[in-house]
């Protein structure tokens, strides 16, 4: 493989791990090869080994020498403290942004809502994620604090993994899910700032993983 084709490779390559761990193609506790996952990925073994180091910089693996690389994946107090920071970053932000921002907000938060229905009740869970994380994403954008918008984003992955975690309950619970969605949506347009941050309280505690 010519030096010019090595960084898409291995960013192919850190993709297509990095999704197999997140939506738990590769479950935590499981060991995960270079060499085999060269052969599924129909790539050498080079772009595969620099994907690995960077998944084990961001803690999602852990490399054994000669041996491969054990599966990460989020305890109970990483969920936790993902759910704490998370209700910071967005009440704090609904509670800054002004009632223009909030107005400018609404119409793409309600149209976001109707598509993760429709997502859920299709049974597309990959569509729903990202829909959902876009979603809450919102809120921190509201202020336009872009420092907040920057620590939110470093989330995002935690998120997703936290999500697909608990995919037969987003199924089940589709229509709190989508209730919960409505509620906060009403309550950031309204410039309901304390009941936004109780909803949300709830929200995030209720769904474990901070639906």
């Amino acid at each position: 493989m010519a030096p010019t084709e090595e960084p898409s490779a291995s960013q192919r390559a850190y993709r297509l791990i990095r999704d197999g761990v997140l939506q738990g193609t590769y479950v935590p506790g499981s060991m995960i090869g270079e060499a085999s996952l060269a052969k599924e990925f129909e790539l050498s073994r080079t772009p595969v080994r620099l994907a690995l180091g960077r998944l084990q910089q961001e803690g999602w693996i852990e490399i054994f020498p000669k041996r491969g690389a054990v599966v990460r994946g989020l305890s109970d107090k990483q969920v936790a403290e993902l759910a704490d920071t998370r209700l910071l970053l967005e009440s704090a932000s609904v509670a800054d942004a002004s009632q223009a921002q909030r107005e400018q907000l609404t119409q793409r938060q309600i149209a976001s809502i109707d598509q993760q229905d429709a997502a859920l009740a299709a049974g597309d869970l990959k569509e729903f994620v990202e829909l959902t994380i876009a979603f809450h994403r919102g809120f921190v954008e509201a202020a336009g604090n872009s420092v907040r918008v920057e620590l939110y984003d470093h989330l995002a992955d935690r998120h997703r993994f936290a999500l697909f975690a608990t995919s037969e309950d987003l199924v089940t619970r589709r229509e709190e899910i989508i209730a919960e969605h409505q509620d906060l949506a009403r309550l950031m347009r309204d410039g309901d700032s304390a009941g936004f941050k109780e909803c949300l309280r709830k929200h995030v505690s209720d769904n474990g993983s901070g639906h």
